[in-house]
């Protein structure tokens, strides 16, 4: 992956950083984006590039059209055209709420932001990867997003992740002879300061919720996601991989 540029959204904070220190150590150069957390982006940028990479920050919503116009115009003025795609950034209404309270502008925000915005990120690196016949699109879902199931307080959301798993499945298979792969990674209940820790940090940590035992960590994620960019990953693609350590977070009822 040496000399590649990597792309992953909503990556100041959390799994998306993890991803990035993850493929910077790869070799990667890295495009960070954020919306809000421009100081925390900031000192990423700089701990990457401390790595002997090439590193920008770029500040763009997802759930806006004209904004990932311009995130993508940037990654490729500065940096050059990508070649890995993480789609990490989705909005999320942490209130638990059931459909009809929702107001039609957070619908529309969050089809945007989680099944939308993707889709037309994807769009964008698309031509360029077909010529250079390599690629690696990767999206984010939820702990079983593959079984379409009910997911009570979490409708627009969850309708929008399972959409973005059929798409997952039908861009890899018409990508597949461009030397294009694309799978969804679906992290577990990894809360808090988690996000941005090691397996390591983590070690001896019991967690009862969930049947390994300890807790989930960024490192969890962002390994897998390296590993599906690895050249010889090629054959991994179409895939909805569940990194969850055995946890079924759903609750089907109310």
């Amino acid at each position: 992956m040496k000399g590649k540029i990597a792309l992953i959204t909503g990556s100041a904070k959390g799994l998306g950083k993890m991803t990035a220190l993850s493929l910077a150590d790869q070799g990667c150069h890295i495009a960070l984006n954020y919306v809000h957390s421009k100081s925390e982006a900031e000192l990423l940028q700089a701990q990457i590039t401390a790595k002997g990479v090439r590193c920008i920050a770029v500040q763009a919503d997802i759930s806006k059209v004209e904004e990932i116009h311009a995130l993508v115009d940037t990654v490729q003025t500065q940096l050059g055209h990508i070649d890995i795609l993480v789609n990490n950034a989705g909005p999320f209404v942490r209130e638990r709420r059931v459909f009809a309270d929702y107001s039609e502008a957070e619908v529309q925000m969050l089809v945007q932001g989680n099944l939308l915005g993707p889709m037309i990120l994807d769009q964008l690196v698309l031509p360029e990867m077909r010529r250079k016949q390599w690629g690696r699109i990767i999206h984010f879902g939820f702990s079983h997003a593959g079984e379409a199931r009910s997911w009570p307080h979490r409708a627009v959301y969850a309708a929008a992740k399972v959409g973005l798993v059929s798409f997952t499945k039908t861009l890899a298979v018409e990508e597949a002879p461009y030397g294009i792969t694309v799978n969804m990674v679906c992290p577990g209940d990894i809360r808090g300061a988690n996000k941005e820790k090691t397996i390591d940090d983590i070690a001896g940590i019991i967690d009862k919720e969930t049947p390994r035992g300890r807790p989930g960590s960024g490192e969890d994620i962002a390994r897998v996601i390296t590993y599906l960019c690895l050249d010889h990953s090629d054959f991994i693609t179409g895939n909805i991989m569940d990194v969850s350590g055995g946890l079924d977070p759903i609750r089907p009822t109310i």
